[in-house]
């Protein structure tokens, strides 16, 4: 019972395919808090920065609006002058919408989660269960993000409460000044708060996305049980591998067979390669490769060629020389005319050569045309 239990419990780290999946379906690493503190530290920005440059278009058009004389009430074109005052701000909140969209990209690019996901979007009959959502607002998920919120009320207010009263004096004494002292003054310090609740924002992403990255590992954490499920859908069950392995095998039987029946010869590694060789004195102007392999491929040759009772002969340097130097249907290459030879003229006099007892002959392979198993020059 307790070795059921432990396969059951999520304590290992999700495997490479959970990732992915996970991605596939839209389950990425986002921050809300994150989002919201790029977007008001750009706006913040955009304030300290441009704002004043808002503040002038929009005085030169108000001043460019009440201006009129009569030249313009005889020549009225609404569509002209409304471009001509539309142009005097536009400049700043292009600025400001590009500083927005930034920060809104920025997200999740910084969070690695940027992009688009169909799987995320297809309808999902869960999501109409009235039990999951509630299981979702009462659950673990729920209460972490009641604790944040309350937090981050807490740390807000006290930032306002904090700047207000630091600020206080300053503004009481406001009424008292020149109009556009006033206004200066009542721009900077928007402006210092404006900054200040964006840092205090910043602070909030700092702490969230970390806890972010925890609540996602902890939901895509895998039990030992569905590591070997996910390995047995990846790889697939014995069984099935062993099936596979039978139906490459026929195939390639079926596929090389009638070549080894018309081979001369067949030589082998004895194991690993395996080249079916033929020559027809007066029809073939030089040896060819009718079929060639390695590993299972060179297994069934070998068998066909028992089959056909077509002589096999092992050379395991000639064999190689062959395999890495010529392919299918290819005559061999000049440099190993003599070996090959050799073997032929073994193999038309195979009866007489048996009967007397005469040994397979020994071939020399041209060091340029030496191999080994992986097909790498040997010395």
């Amino acid at each position: 019972m307790s070795e059921e239990a432990d396969k059951d419990q999520k304590t290992e780290a999700p495997t490479p395919k959970r990732r992915k999946d996970a991605i596939e379906k839209g389950d990425v690493l986002q921050s809300r808090e994150l989002g919201t503190a790029l977007v008001i530290v750009g706006g913040a920005i955009w304030i300290a920065m441009a704002g004043p440059m808002m503040l002038g278009a929009l005085q030169d058009m108000l001043a460019d609006a009440l201006t009129f004389d009569a030249s313009a009430l005889r020549n009225f074109q609404p569509g002209e002058i409304a471009l001509r005052l539309v142009g005097m701000v536009a400049v700043p909140l292009i600025l400001l919408f590009a500083i927005t969209i930034a920060a809104a990209i920025g997200t999740p690019a910084a969070l690695g989660s940027l992009g688009f996901r169909s799987k995320a979007y297809a309808f999902k009959a869960s999501k109409l269960n009235p039990m999951s959502g509630l299981k979702r607002m009462f659950g673990m998920h729920g209460v972490i993000e009641l604790v944040k919120s309350i937090a981050k009320v807490i740390l807000l207010g006290s930032v306002a409460v904090w700047l207000l009263l630091d600020q206080s004096t300053a503004l009481v004494g406001l009424a008292a000044q020149d109009l556009n002292a006033a206004l200066g003054d009542v721009g900077r310090t928007f402006t210092l708060a404006i900054l200040i609740m964006a840092l205090a924002l910043a602070l909030i992403a700092l702490v969230d996305v970390p806890a972010q990255i925890m609540q996602r590992m902890g939901r895509l954490r895998m039990s030992k049980q569905e590591i070997k499920d996910e390995h047995k859908q990846t790889e697939g069950s014995p069984e099935l591998k062993a099936a596979l392995r039978r139906r490459q095998h026929e195939m390639v039987r079926n596929s090389a067979r009638a070549a080894v029946q018309d081979a001369t010869v067949v030589l082998t590694n004895p194991t690993h390669f395996a080249v079916a060789l033929r020559y027809r004195p007066g029809v073939d102007p030089a040896p060819f490769i009718v079929a060639k392999g390695k590993g299972e491929t060179a297994q069934a040759i070998r068998e066909m060629a028992g089959e056909a009772n077509v002589p096999m002969l092992s050379y395991p340097q000639l064999t190689r020389a062959l395999y890495f130097t010529a392919r299918t249907g290819q005559v061999i290459r000049e440099d190993l005319y003599m070996a090959v030879a050799a073997i032929l003229a073994f193999v038309f006099n195979l009866d007489a050569a048996l009967a007397s007892g005469a040994a397979q002959p020994r071939v020399d392979v041209p060091e340029n045309a030496r191999f080994d198993e992986k097909g790498r020059p040997q010395p």
